[in-house]
């Protein structure tokens, strides 16, 4: 006869990381439903803060934009070289 284990399954069967009251399951239950009542108020922003994100978007940008000109030069020569 197989021995009881006195510890507990420590296998997590209660924690989900999705809501799984979705439409077209078989338990799903409309009053459930979640609904976010916070609306997302957008911030007023003057335009020298807009084109001041802009330039630093460009700026976050810009090595990777140089790195892979450099990259596509580099090749393009090389294939020149070989090619001629």
């Amino acid at each position: 006869m197989p021995r009881k284990n006195d510890k507990e399954d420590e296998l997590d069967t209660e924690t989900t990381f999705v809501d799984m009251n979705v439409d077209g399951f078989k338990w799903y239950d409309p009053s459930k439903k979640k609904f976010d009542d916070k609306k997302t108020v957008k911030p007023k922003l003057s335009r020298k803060e807009y084109w001041r994100m802009v330039r630093g978007a460009f700026a976050a940008l810009a090595p990777y934009v140089f790195i892979l000109l450099a990259a596509f030069g580099i090749v393009i020569a090389l294939a020149y070289l070989w090619l001629s």
